[in-house]
């Protein structure tokens, strides 16, 4: 793809490298309801806390996910509580069982530390503005629980922001808002003034927009791949691509065969850890390494052939080390980048909370 040298020096092996590396998958479902197994290495979890040790993967953000529902009063109360239940659910995947240690974290500092000690990084996180309802006041709820980001809308537009995917069986025109609505920038400046990163992946162009432009924080797209190489609504065309770079903002290519390739016309449509890794390259020449990290949107319909559970993220340290890059570049795609971010939205809602 492009003429580097050396990579990884130092390292006899891609396994040895991605042992070495702090690696963060940046989006991660977990059952609903809880079953209370994530220390138990299960048969139909593609993540639990035994494949994240055993795949030597560091951290993952396990995310509170509502699908869409009605947005009426009723709605939003069932969804709120929902959202509050599954992180507490995310809250109890942390201590000792079964040979695992595993500690939630709700800031970098910690995040670092617990990788440091060889402790499994657990970070909260909202899928879908839905969850709180028509109240800005949930977010704080959230990030006392230690939530890093929320994610705009989900398929279906909310009271928040218009989805890149519209929903007739809910009553969806293409748009409700043409974008964020006026509760969905008031979301906004609450998520930066608590440290919540804004996500932008199903948001729809319009509302991914308005968001790179009205938040103080450089937004995160958790799982999301590029238009240019895949077609799919649910991915960002170039001139989004450009709009987030200029921002300082990131893109997590995901683990979802449909939004990596088009649809053979033939046969089933199969993803592989080279078609991940053709998209960060996009990123990278278009952007830079800085702009694009990896999520595996595990349990939530990611998989690919060689990448199916959190065991085999050794695969993408190889793909990316037989493309030349080296060991800065691979670090900040398996989560230097995002980490970054998480550190910015914690400057600055310490500088708000200064202000204030």
């Amino acid at each position: 793809m492009m003429s580097r040298t050396t990579a990884a020096v130092g390292f006899s092996s891609a396994q040895d490298l991605h042992n070495a590396l702090l690696t963060l998958d940046s989006h991660i479902d977990i059952p609903w309801p809880d079953r209370d197994d994530a220390f138990e290495d299960t048969p139909d979890r593609r993540v639990d806390l035994p494949k994240m040790q055993r795949g030597g993967m560091s951290a993952g953000c396990f995310v509170a996910y509502m699908g869409q529902g009605p947005v009426t009063a009723e709605g939003h109360a069932q969804a709120q509580q929902q959202c509050l239940d599954m992180l507490d659910a995310i809250n109890r995947m942390q201590g000792t069982r079964n040979g695992v240690q595993a500690k939630v974290c709700s800031d970098v500092a910690a995040i670092r530390a617990a990788h440091a000690a060889g402790i499994l990084a657990v970070i909260p996180a909202v899928e879908n503005g839905y969850g709180m309802g028509e109240d800005p006041g949930m977010l704080k709820l959230f990030r006392q629980k230690g939530a890093r980001y929320v994610t705009l809308t989900h398929n279906g537009h909310n009271a928040l922001a218009d989805s890149a995917i519209h929903r007739p069986s809910l009553g969806d025109t293409p748009q409700r808002h043409g974008g964020l609505s006026a509760l969905g920038r008031e979301a906004v400046a609450e998520m930066n003034r608590l440290g919540l990163l804004v996500d932008v992946s199903h948001a729809a162009r319009q509302t991914m927009m308005q968001a790179v432009e009205v938040s103080a924080t450089p937004v995160v797209a958790s799982h999301s791949c590029v238009r240019s190489l895949c077609d799919h609504p649910r991915n960002l065309d170039d001139g989004q691509l450009d709009a987030l770079g200029a921002s300082g903002g990131l893109i997590q290519i995901t683990a979802m065969p449909a939004f990596l390739k088009p649809k053979p016309e033939e046969g089933k449509r199969a993803g592989f850890v080279s078609d991940l890794v053709d998209h960060i390259d996009y990123v990278v020449r278009r952007l830079g390494v800085e702009h694009v990290g990896i999520s595996s949107d595990f349990d939530g319909g990611g998989a690919l052939e060689d990448w199916q559970d959190a065991t085999q993220g050794v695969n993408i340290t190889a793909e990316l080390l037989r493309r030349g890059y080296d060991e800065s570049e691979i670090a900040a795609f398996w989560g230097g980048n995002f980490l970054r971010l998480l550190a910015q939205a914690e400057q600055q809602a310490g500088e708000q909370s200064e202000i204030n």
